[in-house]
């Protein structure tokens, strides 16, 4: 739900020069600087609910680039959208947010109160509230009440598109909420505040689509999230013009390098994604703008991961090797998968107490996660090709 809802409630406004830029620095990973420069357009117009929206949404994207939250790898798997990371905010962060969110739904109140027809405070309101649902899920880890949120932020926008059919940008939370509910397992379906919502997972693409192909504000958001579906829908063929695409216009995006090697993984186009690893190593040993901060031991466990899933796992523990050697300089997602991974080899190729001290490492960095329920089960049985059969379908 996370990473989908969050760039569904994107509000690229670019009539502003330092909204442009904010968004510039967004989209290329600099969430600091995005952050600042929203600063900056929120003091030349504070009472622009928007503008706080822009600011929530990058100290809420600053918090889930820290967590590993932002690659499509995260939303794969049987249930995806239950599977998601904790975040640790820090109490600035939380401080920001709050303060971010609390501003746009106090302005758009009193617009509202003016004007119960206001497109523009309904839309700002449903984005705020978007906003806070995915926060209440990734932090508070309260997934009701983000469901909640996320449901009252698509009736506010069907609100918009009634008053307001020629805005496609509202069409897209529900398109994404058509998406993610029909995605649901059945009985989370059922809750009450749900009716009237059942989702459809079809419709919803198809919706999103719209809005990348007519939309305005919205467009480059939808278009991630075209690629983000894809992946999920295991139709990496469909993703990959669309990361080339966002590749040209955000070239400091290291992210979109690595899901481009993984769509061509998925494709089984082996030297393709290795040749685009090779790539972000020559970024990275140039100095190339927006690569000075990513670890050499990132490039290292993407590496050795795709080695696995070509079942080399003897070359991949090379990989992993380096990469776990220095496993706090990498997201919390990529620390624990590494481990578990190695792990993995590890066990394929008959060395049991040396995969028994990886599913250990990988407990220990991150005990509550998805990664660690998955290493405490291989800690109790050896993994093994019907194993790995059973991960690659997503019934573990």
């Amino acid at each position: 739900m996370t990473l989908l809802v969050a760039a569904a409630l994107a509000l690229a406004q670019y009539d502003d020069a330092v909204i442009a830029r904010g968004f510039d620095h967004f989209y290329n990973l600099e969430y600091p600087q995005a952050i600042e420069c929203f600063q900056k357009a929120i003091a030349a117009a504070p009472r622009d609910p928007h503008r706080h929206n822009h600011l929530a949404q990058a100290v809420l994207f600053q918090m889930m680039f820290r967590a590993g939250a932002l690659e499509t790898e995260l939303v794969t798997g049987g249930n995806p959208f239950l599977r998601r990371p904790k975040m640790e905010p820090t109490q600035e962060e939380q401080q920001l947010f709050a303060a971010s969110i609390s501003h746009t739904l106090s302005l758009t109140s009193e617009a509202l109160a003016k004007n119960p027809n206001d497109t523009s405070a309904l839309y700002a309101r449903g984005v705020a509230l978007g906003f806070r649902g995915t926060y209440n899920f990734l932090v508070r880890r309260a997934w009701l009440d983000a469901l909640r949120d996320i449901t009252d932020a698509r009736r506010l926008h069907n609100r918009v598109a009634e008053l307001d059919p020629k805005n496609i940008d509202a069409l897209m939370l529900q398109g994404v909420h058509d998406y993610i509910v029909g995605s649901l397992p059945w009985h989370y379906r059922t809750l009450g505040f749900l009716i009237g919502f059942r989702g459809d997972r079809e419709r919803g693409i198809r919706t999103v689509r719209l809005v990348a192909e007519k939309g305005s504000l919205n467009r480059v958001d939808a278009k991630i999230l075209l690629g983000v579906v894809a992946r999920r829908e295991r139709r990496p063929q469909d993703a990959v013009p669309i990361i080339v695409e966002l590749l040209e216009r955000y070239p400091r995006n290291f992210l979109l390098l690595f899901e481009l090697a993984q769509m061509y993984s998925d494709l089984g186009r082996k030297e393709d994604a290795l040749r685009t690893f090779d790539r972000i190593e020559e970024l990275k040993r140039s100095g190339a703008p927006g690569f000075a901060s990513l670890p050499w031991e990132r490039i290292e466990f993407a590496r050795g991961n795709l080695l696995f899933w070509y079942d080399e796992p003897e070359a991949a523990i090379v990989h992993l090797r380096r990469a776990t050697r220095a496993a706090d300089r990498l997201d919390p997602n990529s620390a624990v998968t590494s481990w578990l991974r190695l792990g993995q080899c590890l066990d394929l190729l008959g060395r049991r107490e040396e995969a028994l001290a990886a599913y250990r490492h990988a407990v220990e960095t991150a005990p509550s996660s998805y990664e660690a329920k998955l290493a405490r089960r291989w800690q109790r049985r050896v993994f093994d090709r019907e194993e790995k059969r059973l991960l690659a379908r997503g019934e573990l």
